[in-house]
């Protein structure tokens, strides 16, 4: 029997059930052999999509810690709790309970090798960059997904059509074995299957800091394991809000920050789909800590915005944000390769004279020098990165280059190519003496590649030979909100709806269950 349905369902693919049934003679049929088409084979392994962001009460799924157990060999895992005890359940039903566990791993061989082949673009300096080119591949009606196995790349099905100028290269390989987790125990070893559900009495202790979960111990789509807690927004607040702009800002700055890190959260909660969840904790995301740092003001500022975001035609914005802006403003398109948008444009961040001093663009060279030897009248001129000046030297440009900077002959060149309204680099030039091609770094590559560079807001001074001085302002991308600039005013007494306005010009502020709603 078994034989029989197969090779009935082989005749069914080859030839075409239907056309049989409509009484195709089965000669001309056996005639003409079947055409059997390739099977395409998976980008990568397969991890359940995490679920939707919605409802009145969302929750986030927020990786504590990814890449674990990327080897059978791999560091241990120990998980304790911050008080009270920790309860462990796998998909088996196995089950734990006790003060911490130690998780270890093995590697497992697969029943039938898996064979994965994709295509990949980047790798990109940022998320933002890396899906703007994924944007172009859908656009083609490709199945892009944005990955981040190290450095954030896009990842397509084998031999699918690429946009025009885009790079890619092709990879395939094959994954006989799987890292599956072991409980340690004092009986002995007991193999586990993820994903492993773990909740916490009182609280996790993680990183020094206490979270509440509870959590999930899953896989993700480059064969290691993720640590995520499940977390309602407004208490993932309190693990945003005072570590990145201060729990002793001014309230209306708090606010500020509070309505962003929520508006952010929301319209990036597909970041990581790849890998079963929604953000990472670190700066790739939003910095999320101990909430226990969120003191009484902290928790005032989420209260007092509670479910209010800044949207754009009933949609989250791309509420970015970052340190300081050196005294102007980024448009989005001087920071990443995105498209322009109405609220996230390039002007004078300062008072009526600073304004007037300064206007845009910023496109020459002595405009940008006379905004970076002012400081009067600048919004949030007291960061200690607001101005800024950095050594650049050949060594350091080859030591950051890496192999890019093998076929370039010394001494080297360094050029400003492009400069965008709000005078910052574009396109940066390395060169060397010879007619090999230059390293053309742009937008977000350029801090990529030479970290000591706070922003991208500079101009360069000749040292000597392969020697530069970077004279700049600011610290961060520039675009959107600048955390002391909403200090400054916070204190000059703005209210929050004022600030947002002010950085996000033509949004909405508003609540959060207009917009996050079951379709």
């Amino acid at each position: 029997m078994i034989r029989f349905l197969t090779l009935t369902l082989l005749l069914c693919v080859g030839l075409g059930c239907r056309a049989r049934e409509q009484g195709d003679g089965l000669q001309s049929a056996v005639s003409e052999p079947p055409v059997v088409e390739p099977v395409q084979r998976a980008t990568h392994r397969s991890v359940a999509d995490p679920p939707r962001v919605e409802g009145h009460e969302p929750v986030l799924w927020v990786a504590l810690e990814d890449h674990l157990g990327a080897t059978a060999t791999a560091a241990a895992l120990n998980l304790r709790a911050f008080a009270g005890s920790l309860s462990l359940r796998d998909a088996t039903g196995e089950q734990g309970i006790g003060s911490g566990f130690v998780i270890t791993w093995r590697s497992v061989a697969l029943a039938r090798p898996l064979k994965l082949a994709r295509r990949i673009a980047g790798p990109y300096a940022s998320f933002e960059s890396a899906d703007r080119v994924a944007s172009r591949w859908r656009a083609l009606g490709v199945a892009a997904e944005v990955a981040h196995p190290k450095e954030w790349e896009v990842w397509a099905p084998e031999s699918s059509p690429v946009p025009d100028g885009l790079a890619v290269r092709d990879w395939q390989g094959t994954v006989t074995s799987t890292v599956e987790p072991v409980l340690q125990t004092l009986e002995g070893e007991r193999p586990l299957q993820g994903p492993l559900l773990i909740k916490a009495s009182d609280g996790l202790l993680w990183a020094g800091g206490r979270f509440e979960g509870p959590f999930r111990l899953q896989r993700d789509a480059y064969g290691s394991w993720t640590l995520v807690e499940q977390v309602p927004v407004e208490r993932y607040l309190e693990g945003v809000v005072p570590h990145e702009i201060g729990a002793g800002s001014p309230m209306a700055a708090l606010q500020a920050q509070t309505v962003l890190a929520r508006t952010w959260a929301l319209a990036n909660s597909h970041r990581f789909s790849v890998d079963g969840y929604h953000l990472c904790s670190d700066t790739q995301c939003q910095v999320y800590s101990d909430p226990r740092h969120a003191g009484a003001a902290v928790r005032e500022a989420i209260a007092a915005t509670q479910g209010k975001l800044l949207s754009l035609n009933n949609q989250p914005i791309s509420a970015v944000y970052h340190a300081t802006n050196g005294g102007v403003m980024a448009a989005g398109p001087e920071a990443w390769a995105m498209q322009p948008t109405t609220y996230l444009r390039a002007q004078p961040d300062g008072d009526e004279g600073w304004r007037n001093r300064h206007p845009l663009p910023l496109q020459q060279r002595q405009a940008v020098q006379a905004l970076l030897a002012d400081r009067s009248g600048a919004f949030g001129q007291r960061h200690p990165r607001f101005r800024w000046t950095r050594i650049l030297s050949g060594p350091t440009l080859r030591q950051s280059l890496g192999a890019a900077a093998d076929s370039l002959v010394s001494p080297l060149k360094l050029k400003v190519l492009e400069r965008g309204a709000s005078g910052r680099v574009l396109a940066l030039q390395i060169s060397g003496s010879s007619d090999a091609a230059p390293v053309i770094l742009k937008l977000d590559a350029i801090r990529r590649t030479l970290r000591t560079l706070p922003s991208t807001l500079f101009v360069l001074e000749p040292q000597g030979t392969e020697r530069w001085l970077v004279v700049g302002g600011g610290f961060g991308h520039g675009a959107g909100l600048s955390q002391a600039g909403a200090i400054d005013l916070a204190w000059r007494g703005w209210p929050v709806e004022r600030i947002l306005s002010h950085y996000y010009p033509g949004t909405v502020y508003g609540p959060l269950s207009r917009l996050m709603q079951s379709p």
